[in-house]
């Protein structure tokens, strides 16, 4: 008898410390290697051949079923991978690498479930991106669960794993100088009926390129370093404005530091580290300064400088024998092709009077034109208000709409076709 109220006496203690270390508010044992923990920030602090691994102290649960990791810094190889794991995983090994844990990698977008050999799975991930991981708790208690993962709030896919008793932890793993991200233990993961949820995910379609720019519904806020003229955040739309939308407005919603904050209208290939205007085949207003850029980096006086609140517009007056080949195909921007028709186009745009009186100019300098390029005229908006316009080349493809932004917290939203409905 005595050996069982010993043994009784043991298990009554070891239920109390558990519950104790639950519910007296202290923070759980969190255990990681090669990183430097500031806060939420997990820094790599190894030398790019050992893995360093954190592993989060309590499992996902029914009542904490998910957790982001936001990427703020690459480093190397972008080598970070975001998970599950038990709770005694070992720091040495990325999250995914050994059995009964599960990971989706940044660097080449695979998933490595229980082996050191991933498939493919997502997209990968880069600077300013959002990697989710939850369960989905209903049969959690059965010794299997299915875990999701999510890239900035979209689900990317799932996979049934099995669960120890213990738990599944949440799990980071980086292994290359310079990487560093922030864990966010406590996000929240809404279900896509969800229709906030739903807006957000409709938006990121409408984007054909972005760099260094985070997009959230309508909002594009800059991710990058900031600290010199080759981090420029680009965002490029995925259509060229057209006779059917020739006009798309941007709200400054964050100035940033800066405000750094250009749009305007680029070619398709322009490079992802200039702010438009900068290069040729582009030309932009820029908030800081007021200036206009049309293919230099040297700009004009054209407007009064922009804040936070100001809606900055451009568009394109098209002449009215103007025709776009393939407008309104979206999936075969390649074969677009500008050239002079018959057809008339009506524009809806504020400037009809001045293009009237354009039409006057004679036939030998529209001759020049035709060797030269189909040429229209962009203009540029404050507030509602014309602030200028110039004459451009269109080039093969037609002219996106760009937005730049190149100092830190800078926010605007963009409403592509402000003048629909």
């Amino acid at each position: 008898m005595d050996d069982i109220n010993v043994l009784h006496h043991r298990c009554l203690l070891n239920l109390r410390r558990r519950v104790r270390d639950i519910g007296d508010g202290r923070p759980a044992q969190e255990r990681y290697m090669r990183l430097q923990k500031d806060g939420d920030t997990l820094s790599y602090q190894g030398n790019s051949e050992e893995v360093g691994c954190y592993v989060a102290g309590r499992p996902l649960s029914k009542g904490n079923c998910y957790f982001e990791v936001t990427i703020v810094d690459t480093g190397v190889r972008g080598t970070i991978g975001v998970g599950l794991v038990p709770k005694f995983y070992r720091l040495d090994h990325q999250p995914g690498w050994l059995p009964y844990s599960v990971a989706y990698h940044a660097d080449n977008g695979k998933l490595y479930n229980g082996t050191g050999i991933g498939k493919q799975f997502g997209p990968k991930c880069a600077r300013g991106d959002r990697i989710g991981c939850g369960i989905h708790s209903e049969n959690i208690e059965a010794g299997i669960t299915t875990v999701f993962f999510t890239k900035n709030g979209k689900e990317v896919g799932s996979v049934e794993v099995p669960v120890s008793a213990e738990g599944l932890f949440p799990a980071v793993g980086m292994h290359s100088m310079g990487e560093e991200v922030k864990v966010d233990l406590q996000a929240e993961w809404f279900l896509e009926e969800d229709d906030s949820m739903m807006m957000v995910d409709s938006h990121e379609d409408d984007w054909g390129r972005l760099y260094d720019v985070r997009v959230n519904g309508t909002l594009l806020e800059y991710v990058g370093k900031g600290k010199s003229i080759m981090d420029v955040g680009l965002a490029q739309a995925r259509q060229p404005l057209t006779t059917r939308c020739h006009y798309y407005e941007v709200e400054i919603v964050d100035a940033g530091e800066k405000c750094y904050i250009a749009l305007g209208l680029a070619r398709r290939d322009y490079p992802k580290n200039r702010h438009p205007g900068w290069s040729r085949g582009s030309v932009a207003y820029h908030a800081d300064d007021g200036k206009i850029f049309h293919g230099s980096g040297v700009g004009d006086a054209f407007g009064p400088r922009c804040f936070k609140g100001d809606i900055m517009g451009c568009g394109i007056m098209f002449p009215r024998d103007y025709i776009l080949d393939g407008e309104g195909d979206t999936d075969d921007w390649d074969r677009l092709d500008i050239r002079p028709g018959h057809a008339s186009v009506q524009n809806v745009l504020y400037l009809n009077d001045e293009a009237e009186e354009e039409e006057g100019e004679d036939g030998e300098e529209a001759g020049e034109q035709e060797q030269e390029g189909r040429k229209v005229t962009v203009f540029f908006t404050r507030n509602g208000k014309l602030m200028g316009r110039r004459e451009m080349v269109v080039p093969p493809g037609g002219l996106y709409p760009t937005v730049g932004m190149l100092s830190s917290g800078e926010k605007v939203k963009v409403d592509l076709h402000p003048l629909s409905g």
